[in-house]
């Protein structure tokens, strides 16, 4: 298990995580949606998410949203690497009713995101600007390679959703045990 403290004049973070853990989560950022939406990734990628976050939400969200997204980046880094003995790519296509949203991934060591959903607006109180805020961050700490790309739809929040379980899914296939490939890498590190 890792955890994480970050505390700025904007947040103050208290994160612990498990990859490969299905107890239920426990996250509490002040922002109902995003909450909803961190549930989502914990449950579907298998990684138990202990996470409180205390925010300037009289500002807006986005300090929240992108501090969180730092600090699970820079935990899951912590939780992956250094890599072996795991898949490393993966990649996965979810549906929410009319919406699908495809994720492929690479624990490369090598941050890059590549970020196609169109869902500018809100979906209730929730800037959905921040979406791309919070997947950057995550990426760019977890030292991760991401293309999260809308393959269809309409509903915000059905595309939103779809991307975090697309992307938790594709992270908990990536990290499959495969003992053959040991560092999948024939650099021989990442």
């Amino acid at each position: 298990m890792t955890q994480l403290n970050r505390k700025t004049k904007e947040t103050n973070i208290t994160c612990s995580i498990n990859i490969n853990d299905n107890k239920i989560s426990n996250i509490d950022t002040g922002i109902g949606f995003f909450d909803h939406m961190l549930e989502a990734f914990a449950k579907h990628s298998c990684i138990y998410i202990d996470l409180k976050c205390e925010g300037d939400l009289f500002v807006d969200a986005h300090h929240s949203i992108e501090d969180c997204g730092i600090v699970l980046g820079q935990a899951l880094k912590k939780e992956i690497f250094p890599i072996q003995n795991v898949e490393r790519y993966s990649n996965t296509s979810i549906v929410m009713d009319e919406a699908s949203v495809s994720c492929s991934l690479d624990l490369s060591n090598r941050p890059y995101l590549v970020y196609d959903l169109n869902v500018m607006g809100n979906v209730g109180e929730f800037d959905t600007q921040l979406v791309e805020e919070f997947f950057y961050a995550l990426i760019m700490n977890a030292g991760l390679t991401c293309h999260i790309i809308q393959d269809r739809g309409r509903n915000k929040h059905h595309i939103i959703e779809a991307s975090f379980k697309a992307f938790a899914v594709a992270l908990r296939r990536a990290l499959k045990k495969n003992e053959i490939l040991g560092i999948p890498s024939t650099k021989g590190v990442l």
